[in-house]
């Protein structure tokens, strides 16, 4: 028998011992800190109607959401590709008349596609959502499950990105662009291509005043004091793109206090998620690892095409990765340990 039948479709992932069981006692160590922090756990379906697991935010993820047609019904179906979107879901049908909600979970998600080069298709995702609350204070509150859910997955030297969509939305909001324009300059801001923005302005016969704030913009990344200067040359793009800055200022002032030793990165031209993000957005990286490893957002209006639009914030990530990086960096360590305790005991023979 061939051994292509026993061989696993690209991107799909099997989980033995002992990595498995690693697994399983990080997913115990997780539940049991989501729960004691007042976090309600889910367990959505894997399969839903296509419709239904493709409302409002989800709509980014159809070209990432596999589809099969159901035998019963006959209705289209498809398997979730993010979880995030059924948390939004259950929290506008089944907590309507709850006003502030806490949710959790973690499942296998499945993918077309990976989200980068080489990376699975089938991830085991976990997260927390707050439905309900618009607080600076929600926000913080979900970055700070983040940054303890690495903690508990073992990952150390944790990195920040913090950036905020309204910022851009608000510039982007003069020029009046169509969706093909929009995709554009969307892909120029991502790979901050001075030389492509030029071009693409030129082209469009851009207003010089917005096209000399967007171009400010792509070169706004650096450490806290970006804010600051974010301040002075984007001075004239209104009170938007202020109180986007104050949000951000707030929000890096209190990490700071909180986690004195984490390193923050302000990139104002960072969009993931721009199309149903609405406010801060954030990421966690660890040097030397090109993917980011959690991320997240606040998505205001969340469960408007359910019944129930409300504030929303949270943060997913895959656990399956946390775990290898986590297990990574803390055999780095422990080899050095076991090194100079063996240089150790061969120095004592020596004597």
């Amino acid at each position: 028998m061939s051994t292509k039948r026993w061989m696993l479709p690209d991107g799909m992932e099997e989980s033995l011992p002992p990595f498995s069981w690693q697994l399983e006692d990080l997913r115990r160590k997780l539940l049991d800190h989501y729960r004691a922090a007042g976090y309600e756990l889910i367990l959505p379906p894997l399969l839903e109607h296509l419709d239904t697991l493709l409302t409002g935010a989800a709509q980014d993820l159809e070209r990432q959401t596999f589809k099969l047609t159901d035998p019963a019904s006959g209705r289209l179906l498809g398997i979730r590709a993010d979880i995030t979107p059924q948390a939004a879901r259950i929290a506008a049908r089944r907590y309507a008349d709850v006003p502030l909600v806490r949710l959790c979970y973690l499942g296998t998600v499945l993918r077309t596609q990976p989200d980068s080069l080489g990376g699975t298709r089938s991830p085991r995702q976990v997260g927390c959502e707050i439905f309900g609350e618009e607080n600076l204070s929600a926000d913080l509150e979900i970055l700070s499950m983040m940054l303890k859910t690495l903690e508990l997955a073992g990952v150390a030297d944790v990195h920040l990105d913090l950036g905020h969509v309204g910022v851009y939305r608000a510039i982007a909001a003069r020029l009046k662009l169509d969706e093909e324009e929009e995709s554009a300059l969307f892909d120029i801001l991502q790979r901050k291509s001075l030389p492509d923005f030029a071009e693409f302005a030129k082209a469009r016969r851009m207003q010089p005043r917005v096209a000399k704030l967007l171009s400010e913009l792509i070169q706004l990344n650096g450490d806290i004091s970006v804010i600051a200067r974010a301040r002075e040359v984007l001075a004239s793009a209104g009170d938007e793109v202020m109180q986007a800055l104050d949000v951000l200022e707030q929000s890096a002032t209190e990490l700071q206090r909180k986690f004195k030793k984490l390193p923050i990165h302000i990139d104002l031209a960072e969009l993931r998620g721009y199309r149903y993000q609405t406010g801060m957005v954030y990421a966690a990286f660890v040097p030397g690892h090109g993917r980011e490893l959690a991320r997240g957002g606040r998505y205001d209006g969340v469960g408007h095409e359910f019944g129930v639009a409300r504030p929303a914030t949270g943060f997913s990530a895959d656990i399956n990765e946390l775990l290898r990086l986590g297990a990574a960096t803390n055999a780095a360590p422990a080899k050095k340990a076991v090194a100079k305790k063996a240089k150790k005991v061969v120095s004592k023979k020596k004597r």
